[in-house]
């Protein structure tokens, strides 16, 4: 589909267009988890996030877990239907004395039965790529966030294309990629159109949905109401559309929408959950999620 198809489909009637995606989802739903494995002092300026140096936020700050840590978290999410667990630090690029130590924990987690390690440690260069490959990671998680069009209004101390980079590296060197997207920093409807179609264009496995819970002393502090609940599901649902073998996941925000459309969303567009709180937001427990899959007759994917 193109830009002009998916635009017409955007504003079909609610109903229509959200019966329309349905018709590409599953009775899947797949839960994944994560462990905020190093926070704060971030040197890029996104202007969405707490974990920035460049915005005085209230977070907590702290070096690289250990491997302890990692696997009584990776162990725990396991025992509440998690089968993806993912090692997440801020910055850039991982150096080189963290990044030994992450392929380390990555070891631990592939030795974890029954569950997926995954990672989100940035941007990537080539040997990085190659050597998360050769310690076995199963999939990456680098997102585009918003479209190419407005990156610059996002950040300025990285572009789109060094994110791209990143996730054709990931894939070049066969490991599965998430890559998604965050709603509600001010980009316009044909920007989320063109989010939908440069998702198209990288083919990610899994594209996780967050949308923008704005961040006190951060520049995006009072993007409250860039974008409301009737445009979130009407971007899911195209999203679906224009990449129907993605899994759809909800991540940071959903917490922005109704239960009720939350529910609305599993049965029309999303297939997965990021359970649990997030990196400096909360979200809902494993306990609340797997009541919900149960409500809608959805079933939970296992390994």
């Amino acid at each position: 589909m193109n830009k002009e198809q998916l635009l017409k489909l955007y504003s079909m009637p609610f109903d229509e267009l959200l019966s329309y995606s349905a018709g590409f989802v599953s009775d899947k739903i797949e839960f994944c988890s994560l462990v905020n494995a190093r926070s704060g002092k971030c040197s890029q300026n996104c202007k969405y996030c707490a974990q920035s140096s460049h915005y005085r936020t209230d977070i907590k700050e702290y070096p690289l877990i250990s491997k302890e840590e990692a696997v009584k978290a990776a162990i725990e999410a396991k025992e509440n239907g998690v089968i993806r667990f993912a090692v997440v630090t801020s910055g850039k690029s991982p150096d080189e004395e963290n990044f030994d130590k992450i392929l380390e924990l990555i070891d631990e987690l592939n030795k974890i039965e029954g569950l997926r390690s995954c990672a989100s440690i940035g941007i990537l260069n080539e040997e990085q790529a190659k050597l998360l490959a050769k310690h076995g990671l199963k999939r990456f998680h680098h997102n585009i966030n918003t479209a190419e069009s407005y990156y610059k209004d996002i950040c300025t101390t990285h572009n789109w294309q060094d994110r791209l980079n990143t996730c054709k590296l990931v894939k070049k060197y066969g490991m599965e990629l998430c890559c998604g997207v965050i709603l509600g920093m001010g980009e316009t409807v044909e920007q989320r159109i063109e989010m939908a179609l440069e998702l198209k264009s990288i083919e990610p496995d899994s594209v996780p949905i967050n949308i923008l819970m704005p961040i006190a002393k951060t520049p995006f502090e009072n993007y409250h109401n860039k974008i409301d609940e009737e445009n979130i599901l009407r971007t899911l649902a195209v999203f679906k559309i224009a990449n129907p073998k993605s899994i759809l996941r909800f991540c940071g925000g959903r917490m922005r929408l109704s239960d009720e459309n939350q529910e609305l969303a599993l049965k029309t567009c999303i297939e997965g959950i990021l359970t649990g709180n997030y990196l400096t937001t909360t979200g809902k427990s494993p306990k609340e999620d797997i009541k919900t899959v149960k409500k809608l007759n959805k079933i939970l994917t296992e390994n």
